[in-house]
């Protein structure tokens, strides 16, 4: 129904219920499910969640996470010369025209500007990847409304349940493994699930599809 080759398939033992994708191209994927999920979701829902995780595969999106990752990689590592630069006085050295002050300036924008620049980056393209995924998951599954569903377990869940995973690795997940305060949450690469859910049941609308 995707139209993609058949990936590998893993179930990871963990209470927390969540699921990713990751491959560098279809034919090279895998989607991995954990035994907390098969546990609350009933099989239209886990239909819907590996049909979002498909999305993923089909729209590329861990291609282009690795890329947004690389670029916000290295913006930090350009502000993190830039901190150092500083701390041993390179570019500070004042001239009769001033320039040493603007050179500071511009260097104090880089180190505090930059790694925003490049989280609020990362964040929207992997928020914007979420609901792409969603939006080809609900075209695979025809079923909307299932994984709407699913995301509301899901969120649930994890909340209850939260994962033990590495920060970096949390984008790949369907909902965001790990537990966040309200700060986490604005800073978030998932975008919030009632907004998802709020998408899905428009589009369900527009499918003319009920359940």
């Amino acid at each position: 129904m995707a139209r993609l080759p058949k990936p590998k398939v893993y179930v990871v033992q963990n209470d927390s219920p969540n699921a990713f994708a990751t491959g560098r191209n279809p034919k090279h994927s895998a989607v991995a499910v954990t035994t907390g999920i098969m546990r609350i979701l009933d099989r239209e829902e886990l239909k819907a969640v590996l049909s979002h995780e498909l999305g993923h595969v089909r729209n590329r999106d861990i291609l282009v996470s690795t890329i947004v990752a690389t670029i916000a990689g290295a913006v930090m590592l350009l502000a993190s010369i830039a901190r150092w630069g500083l701390f041993f006085g390179f570019g500070g050295r004042r001239d009769s025209n001033g320039g040493g002050a603007i050179t500071l300036v511009l260097w104090l924008v880089i180190i505090i500007l930059a790694p925003i620049a490049a989280l609020l980056i990362r964040m929207a393209i992997s928020r914007a990847r979420e609901y792409g995924a969603d939006e080809t998951g609900a075209e695979i599954s025809g079923r909307p409304l299932a994984l709407a569903s699913a995301l509301r377990k899901l969120q649930m869940g994890a909340n209850m349940r939260p994962m033990q995973v590495n920060e970096s690795t949390a984008h790949l997940y369907i909902v965001n493994p790990l537990r966040s305060d309200f700060v986490g949450n604005l800073f978030s690469t998932h975008p919030p699930v009632e907004d998802r859910i709020a998408r899905l049941e428009k589009m369900a609308q527009r499918m003319g599809v009920w359940g």
